[in-house]
C-alpha cells in the first residue's frame, strides 16, 4: 500500500482571503471513494461529502467548519453481512500561529478541547474528511437482528460457568433459594 492519501485537497494558507470566509466542498468520485473505503479498510464508501468553510479569526489564524456526510458499508461483527450506516459529522478545528506543544518528556493532563493545531503551510481538507470519517465510523456495525451467541466452554463433565454465576449477589441468590426451599 502507498504512503499516498486516498483523497487529498490541499489548501495554501497563503491563497485564502484574510478578512473573508473560504468555502469547498469535497465530492469525490467513485474511484476514489473505493480507495479510501480500502484505505480505511471498511468494504465500501457509496458516496462522501465534505462542506467546509475556512474562516479568518485574526491577523494569522484560522478556523475550519464542516459538515461531513457519508455513507459507508461495513461487515456485520456478528454475521459478516453487509451493513450500510448513513454518517453526519460536525467537524471544526483551530489552526493557530502561536501553537506551543507541552515540552519533550512532560506530564500535562489533555486538553478538553483537542479541535486545536498549528498552523501549517497547507491545511489537506482531504486528510480532515479522511481523519473525521475515521473517527465517525461505527466500531461494531451490526445487521439487523443479528446477536452475539453465548458460547460456553468447560472441561467435559462440568458446568459451564456463566454470566449469572459471576454476579456478586448470584452466591447470595443461590444460599436465599437454599434456605426457602428448606431442609431436604
Amino acid at each position: 500500500m502507498s504512503d499516498t492519501p486516498a483523497l487529498s485537497h490541499p489548501v495554501r494558507v497563503a491563497d485564502l482571503p484574510a478578512r473573508k470566509t473560504s468555502r469547498v466542498t469535497l465530492s469525490p468520485d467513485t474511484k476514489v471513494c473505493a480507495a479510501l473505503a480500502m484505505q480505511l479498510g471498511i468494504a465500501g464508501l457509496r458516496k462522501l461529502r465534505f462542506a467546509v468553510s475556512l474562516i479568518p479569526m485574526g491577523k494569522h489564524d484560522w478556523r475550519l467548519e464542516g459538515q461531513l456526510g457519508a455513507t459507508v458499508v461495513q461487515s456485520c461483527v456478528v454475521t459478516l453481512e453487509p451493513v450500510t450506516t448513513r454518517i453526519e459529522e460536525r467537524v471544526a478545528r483551530e489552526y493557530v500561529h502561536h501553537y506551543e506543544p507541552a515540552p519533550e518528556g512532560s506530564e500535562i493532563e489533555m486538553p478538553e478541547d483537542d479541535s486545536v493545531e498549528p498552523l501549517p503551510a497547507v491545511i489537506d481538507l482531504g486528510l480532515v474528511a479522511t481523519e473525521a470519517l475515521a473517527l465517525a465510523l461505527p466500531l461494531y456495525p451490526r445487521a439487523d437482528g443479528a446477536a452475539h451467541a453465548d458460547a460456553a466452554f468447560t472441561e467435559p463433565g462440568k458446568q459451564a460457568l456463566t454470566d449469572e454465576d459471576v454476579k456478586p449477589f448470584a452466591g447470595l441468590a443461590a444460599l436465599r433459594d437454599k434456605l426457602e426451599k428448606g431442609p431436604e
